[in-house]
């Protein structure tokens, strides 16, 4: 588990090779993907750290509805009244955690790519087979800031789901790139910066295509959703992501 100031009011969560993000303004806490559900007491002290409670949690926005995003927010929703943000053509999955489109077998991919199994392992028992669907949901405008705290501006990125959006923070210069590129793919356990392996992804091809809507934010800062922050720029990432194309 580590916590980690990322950018200014930035912080990132990372535990069990899952992340997700706390952004703080004068308005309260977002909270930017959530995790899986054994990370609540990770939450809570990195709350406390930052001299934050629950109560400053205004929103949780979702890159996309995977079981490994969607961790902490039923519990947030129900228990604590805190809105859910995610793209509408997510909310199926939403609602059902385990229910999503993937090229790939995910049994016999897994098998055939052992390097990623320590890293499902370790999501696994961070709770990865227990997440709970979600019904009372906010959906994204059709375009803009989002109405929470930090105002992170929608950038839709199909491929990985259907509704996958990253969100970038124009004034810090900051890109939550969600699973659309990440600097670790769980399933085959390589590193530097890349597109998910069709074993969780939809459509590879149109993940690709997708890169393009991120280069064009020109964001320095990449937190993704599995792996280290990417701190030399969103084209070069792109750049590496598209040489390594689909796993």
């Amino acid at each position: 588990m580590s916590i980690t100031a990322v950018a200014e009011g930035v912080h990132l969560i990372s535990e069990a090779h899952v992340n997700f993000y706390l952004v703080e303004s004068d308005e309260g806490v977002t909270v930017v993907d959530s995790g899986l559900p054994a990370m609540w007491g990770t939450l809570l002290d990195a709350l406390r750290s930052l001299e934050r409670r629950l109560d400053d949690v205004q929103a949780v926005v979702l890159t996309h509805a995977h079981f490994d995003h969607l961790g902490l927010a039923r519990r947030l929703r129900t228990d604590h009244q805190v809105p859910v943000w995610v793209h509408r053509e997510d909310a199926y999955i939403a609602r059902h955690p385990y229910r999503y489109r993937h090229e790939r077998s995910r049994l016999v991919f897994s098998l055939s790519h052992p390097s990623g199994l320590p890293v499902l392992a370790k999501m696994a028992r961070a709770g990865a087979l227990r997440v709970r669907g979600l019904e009372d949901l906010s959906f994204f405008p059709a375009e803009g800031a989002l109405p929470v705290p930090g105002r992170p501006e929608v950038v839709f990125s199909p491929g990985h789901t259907s509704g996958h959006c990253a969100l970038f923070l124009r004034s810090r210069g900051v890109l939550f790139s969600g699973d659309a590129l990440v600097t670790l793919d769980p399933y085959t356990g390589r590193t530097g910066p890349r597109i998910v392996a069709g074993a969780a992804t939809a459509d590879s091809g149109q993940n690709l295509e997708s890169l393009t809507a991120l280069e064009r934010t020109g964001a320095g800062l990449v937190l993704p959703g599995h792996g280290d922050p990417w701190t030399r720029g969103i084209e070069e990432a792109v750049a590496i992501a598209r040489h390594h194309g689909p796993a």
